[in-house]
């Protein structure tokens, strides 16, 4: 009882302290400063952290790979520290804005987009990751990008940096296989 208790006056204590605004007609909404701390706090970690285990470097990969089959630069770059440094091909890009931009630019052109990340090899918080994609360009024509990246995490799980090599090979559509 005592353990519920507590919780209970701990719960009190929160909501006493939350700003609120607007409580007409019923209806409660937080305060853009409580919103924001919230998506903050919400955004400042990704499981899995490192240290990495076989599984949960796996896990993390097939996050990576489900993240960037969205498309959708601005959920993908949640996944970088706001500092994030990266190379990608010859084009070297510094901070979540730049990667937006980039993932932006990127899936504007590479049109059908399809990626298969693979685990390479894994310690503490690096790991190397084989990936191929598909993607076609304005014209129709087809490629696949093959590439290996280099990634390492802050203690929060958020990839701090992604070094990238990527060749493309024009491929016909009968050819592909990433779905």
């Amino acid at each position: 009882m005592a353990n519920d208790q507590l919780m209970i006056n701990k719960t009190e204590e929160f909501y006493d302290d939350v700003p609120f605004v607007h409580e007409e007609c019923g209806d409660t909404m937080w305060d853009e400063t409580v919103l924001n701390q919230l998506t903050t706090d919400m955004t400042s970690q990704r499981p899995p952290l490192p240290p990495f285990t076989l599984e949960t470097a796996r896990q993390k990969v097939q996050l990576a790979e489900d993240a960037w089959n969205t498309k959708d630069p601005e959920r993908v770059s949640l996944a970088y520290t706001p500092d994030t440094e990266w190379r990608n091909r010859a084009e070297f890009i510094n901070g979540r804005d730049e990667v937006k931009a980039f993932l932006t630019r990127k899936w504007s052109t590479e049109q059908g987009y399809r990626l298969k990340k693979e685990l390479w090899g894994f310690r503490e918080n690096r790991m190397a990751v084989r990936f191929e994609y598909e993607w076609h360009d304005e014209s129709g024509q087809w490629y696949r990008s093959y590439g290996n990246e280099l990634w390492e995490f802050d203690e929060n799980g958020l990839m701090a940096k992604r070094f990238a090599s990527i060749n493309d090979a024009p491929i016909a559509e009968s050819d592909r296989r990433v779905f």
